[in-house]
């Protein structure tokens, strides 16, 4: 940073998000996918998802997930269907080759979750976590805050 300031907390997290983002685009990227599109086909549940859960757990706004859901039915990965106990919820189901790109995603994700856990000492990653847990609830009380 300039001025030789030290980083903040929230720059590292962005800063590193922002590298594995651009890692998982590129993977994704040949195999006609975005990083977005990996993660919801991993979501989603051999029973249906509903397309209501899917936002919070992606961390989309819903103008964008909407969009996506689109793209991914339009490539063939996804079909929606009313759920029959309930007929005001929609239901995202995977196609054949959404099962596919899912076993994909799985595989890019879990071949960077190996390497991290390889080259990262246990007793560190529990700490890790137990920072990121933290990290996460203060920003939520920051949102509620806010929300008011």
């Amino acid at each position: 940073m300039e001025n030789n300031q030290d980083p903040t907390i929230d720059f590292f997290i962005r800063q590193t998000w922002h590298k594995i983002s651009r890692m998982y685009n590129q993977q994704a990227a040949e195999h006609n996918m975005t990083i977005s599109t990996g993660y919801i086909l991993l979501i989603i549940d051999k029973n249906g998802t509903p397309s209501t859960q899917l936002g919070p757990r992606m961390g989309m706004e819903p103008t964008s997930l909407s969009r996506t859901l689109k793209t991914m039915e339009d490539d063939g990965f996804i079909y929606r269907k009313v759920d029959e106990v309930d007929k005001r919820k929609v239901l995202i189901f995977l196609t054949e080759k959404g099962l596919e790109q899912r076993k994909i995603s799985k595989k890019v994700v879990l071949d960077f979750n190996n390497k991290l856990l390889s080259k990262i000492p246990k007793n560190k990653l529990k700490v890790y976590f137990e920072v990121m847990v933290k990290i996460d609830q203060i920003a939520e009380e920051e949102l509620q805050k806010l929300a008011q």
